[in-house]
Protein backbone atom coordinates (compact mmCIF):
# COMPACT_ATOMS: atom_id res chain seq x y z
CA UNK A 1 0.00 0.00 0.00
CA UNK A 2 1.44 3.45 -0.79
CA UNK A 3 1.30 6.52 0.91
CA UNK A 4 0.98 10.49 0.05
CA UNK A 5 1.49 12.98 2.72
CA UNK A 6 0.69 16.98 2.06
CA UNK A 7 0.73 19.04 5.34
CA UNK A 8 -2.40 20.99 5.17
CA UNK A 9 -1.22 23.23 7.78
CA UNK A 10 1.53 23.53 11.20
CA UNK A 11 0.75 19.86 13.07
CA UNK A 12 -1.85 18.66 10.00
CA UNK A 13 -1.09 16.20 7.60
CA UNK A 14 -3.25 14.84 5.72
CA UNK A 15 -2.83 11.06 3.94
CA UNK A 16 -4.02 9.44 0.53
CA UNK A 17 -3.62 5.84 0.37
CA UNK A 18 -3.33 3.99 -2.67
CA UNK A 19 -3.43 0.22 -3.77
CA UNK A 20 0.31 -0.61 -4.67
CA UNK A 21 3.71 0.68 -4.27
CA UNK A 22 4.62 3.99 -6.46
CA UNK A 23 7.93 1.94 -8.36
CA UNK A 24 5.06 -0.38 -9.60
CA UNK A 25 2.72 2.51 -10.91
CA UNK A 26 5.83 3.97 -12.48
CA UNK A 27 6.67 1.14 -14.47
CA UNK A 28 2.65 1.02 -15.55
CA UNK A 29 3.48 4.49 -16.80
CA UNK A 30 6.34 3.59 -18.65
CA UNK A 31 4.01 0.48 -20.16
CA UNK A 32 2.06 2.66 -21.39
CA UNK A 33 4.95 5.57 -22.92
CA UNK A 34 6.23 2.76 -24.70
CA UNK A 35 3.45 1.35 -25.97
CA UNK A 36 2.18 5.33 -26.85
CA UNK A 37 5.15 5.68 -28.41
CA UNK A 38 5.10 2.90 -30.66
CA UNK A 39 1.73 3.26 -31.88
CA UNK A 40 3.03 6.94 -32.91
CA UNK A 41 5.46 5.46 -34.69
CA UNK A 42 3.55 2.60 -36.54
CA UNK A 43 0.39 5.17 -37.19
CA UNK A 44 3.19 7.50 -38.89
CA UNK A 45 4.96 4.05 -40.90
CA UNK A 46 1.69 2.50 -42.14
CA UNK A 47 -1.08 5.35 -42.20
CA UNK A 48 -3.56 2.90 -40.88
CA UNK A 49 -5.46 2.65 -37.53
CA UNK A 50 -5.42 -1.28 -37.25
CA UNK A 51 -1.67 -2.20 -37.37
CA UNK A 52 -1.09 0.85 -35.01
CA UNK A 53 -3.37 -0.11 -32.52
CA UNK A 54 -2.62 -3.71 -32.32
CA UNK A 55 1.33 -2.85 -32.40
CA UNK A 56 0.79 -0.35 -29.70
CA UNK A 57 -1.36 -2.73 -26.90
CA UNK A 58 0.74 -5.50 -27.96
CA UNK A 59 3.85 -3.58 -26.57
CA UNK A 60 2.35 -2.68 -23.44
CA UNK A 61 0.85 -5.85 -22.54
CA UNK A 62 4.20 -7.09 -23.09
CA UNK A 63 6.04 -4.60 -20.83
CA UNK A 64 3.09 -4.89 -18.36
CA UNK A 65 3.43 -8.80 -18.43
CA UNK A 66 7.07 -8.78 -17.46
CA UNK A 67 6.39 -6.55 -15.07
CA UNK A 68 3.56 -8.10 -13.40
CA UNK A 69 5.46 -11.78 -14.00
CA UNK A 70 8.53 -11.03 -12.04
CA UNK A 71 6.18 -9.49 -9.39
CA UNK A 72 4.73 -12.65 -9.19
CA UNK A 73 7.25 -14.87 -9.27
CA UNK A 74 9.10 -12.38 -6.16
CA UNK A 75 5.37 -13.04 -4.38
CA UNK A 76 5.80 -16.86 -4.84
CA UNK A 77 9.38 -16.89 -3.16
CA UNK A 78 7.99 -14.94 -0.51
CA UNK A 79 4.93 -17.25 0.00
CA UNK A 80 4.76 -18.24 3.80
CA UNK A 81 4.14 -21.73 5.35
CA UNK A 82 0.76 -22.13 6.62
CA UNK A 83 1.62 -22.20 10.32
CA UNK A 84 -0.14 -20.24 12.26
CA UNK A 85 -3.08 -17.60 11.91
CA UNK A 86 -0.24 -14.81 11.15
CA UNK A 87 1.01 -17.02 8.20
CA UNK A 88 -2.50 -17.50 7.38
CA UNK A 89 -3.47 -14.36 7.10
CA UNK A 90 -0.32 -13.04 5.24
CA UNK A 91 -1.03 -15.98 2.50
CA UNK A 92 -4.61 -14.50 2.31
CA UNK A 93 -3.41 -10.41 1.64
CA UNK A 94 -0.58 -12.17 -0.39
CA UNK A 95 -3.42 -14.12 -2.64
CA UNK A 96 -5.86 -11.12 -2.81
CA UNK A 97 -2.52 -8.76 -4.45
CA UNK A 98 -1.87 -12.11 -6.87
CA UNK A 99 -5.71 -11.76 -7.78
CA UNK A 100 -5.89 -8.24 -8.28
CA UNK A 101 -2.63 -8.47 -10.28
CA UNK A 102 -4.24 -11.13 -12.18
CA UNK A 103 -7.52 -8.78 -12.23
CA UNK A 104 -5.46 -6.41 -13.68
CA UNK A 105 -3.75 -8.28 -16.62
CA UNK A 106 -6.97 -10.00 -17.73
CA UNK A 107 -8.71 -6.90 -17.71
CA UNK A 108 -5.95 -5.04 -20.25
CA UNK A 109 -6.16 -7.99 -22.24
CA UNK A 110 -10.07 -7.83 -23.22
CA UNK A 111 -9.72 -4.12 -23.16
CA UNK A 112 -7.00 -4.07 -25.81
CA UNK A 113 -9.72 -6.72 -27.77
CA UNK A 114 -12.51 -4.64 -27.58
CA UNK A 115 -10.49 -1.59 -28.57
CA UNK A 116 -9.16 -3.88 -31.75
CA UNK A 117 -12.71 -4.82 -32.71
CA UNK A 118 -14.33 -1.66 -32.94
CA UNK A 119 -11.71 -0.49 -35.28
CA UNK A 120 -13.23 0.03 -38.86
CA UNK A 121 -11.38 -2.88 -40.25
CA UNK A 122 -13.39 -5.87 -41.05
CA UNK A 123 -11.94 -9.70 -42.34
CA UNK A 124 -11.20 -12.78 -40.41
CA UNK A 125 -7.56 -11.34 -39.14
CA UNK A 126 -9.15 -8.01 -38.14
CA UNK A 127 -12.01 -9.69 -36.48
CA UNK A 128 -10.95 -12.65 -35.28
CA UNK A 129 -6.70 -13.33 -35.31
CA UNK A 130 -5.94 -9.78 -33.98
CA UNK A 131 -7.69 -9.10 -31.15
CA UNK A 132 -6.32 -11.89 -29.13
CA UNK A 133 -2.99 -10.60 -30.30
CA UNK A 134 -1.94 -8.27 -27.11
CA UNK A 135 -3.54 -10.82 -24.73
CA UNK A 136 -1.24 -13.66 -25.91
CA UNK A 137 1.63 -11.13 -26.11
CA UNK A 138 1.09 -10.36 -22.24
CA UNK A 139 0.52 -13.89 -21.34
CA UNK A 140 3.87 -14.92 -22.66
CA UNK A 141 5.58 -12.30 -21.29
CA UNK A 142 4.01 -12.80 -18.31
CA UNK A 143 5.66 -16.59 -18.33
CA UNK A 144 9.45 -14.48 -19.60
CA UNK A 145 9.02 -12.28 -16.58
CA UNK A 146 8.22 -15.00 -14.24
CA UNK A 147 11.67 -16.95 -15.71
CA UNK A 148 13.67 -14.05 -15.78
CA UNK A 149 13.27 -13.35 -12.10
CA UNK A 150 13.74 -16.92 -10.93
CA UNK A 151 17.05 -17.61 -13.09
CA UNK A 152 19.02 -15.66 -11.06
CA UNK A 153 17.89 -17.37 -7.86
CA UNK A 154 18.92 -21.04 -9.29
CA UNK A 155 20.71 -22.73 -6.95
CA UNK A 156 24.24 -24.37 -9.02
CA UNK A 157 24.70 -27.87 -8.32
CA UNK A 158 27.55 -30.08 -8.91
CA UNK A 159 27.59 -32.92 -11.33
CA UNK A 160 28.86 -34.26 -14.79
CA UNK A 161 28.76 -31.01 -16.56
CA UNK A 162 30.49 -29.27 -14.15
CA UNK A 163 33.72 -31.39 -14.64
CA UNK A 164 36.21 -30.52 -17.09
CA UNK A 165 36.20 -33.23 -20.39
CA UNK A 166 39.68 -33.67 -19.70
CA UNK A 167 39.07 -34.95 -15.86
CA UNK A 168 36.55 -37.37 -16.78
CA UNK A 169 39.07 -38.78 -19.41
CA UNK A 170 36.45 -38.51 -22.42
CA UNK A 171 38.20 -35.45 -24.02
CA UNK A 172 42.12 -37.14 -23.66
CA UNK A 173 40.80 -39.57 -26.34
Amino acid sequence: MGRIEKKVADGITKYYWYPGDKREWKRAGIAVAIGLTTFLVLYLMAKDLLPAVVGGTSVTAGVMGVNLGRRDARALTTFPSLTGRAARLAAVAQTGRAAWRGLVHGFGGAAAAVLILNLPHRGIVADWVLPVVPAVVGALAHQAGMLVEQLPSSAATSGPGKEPAMATGEGAK
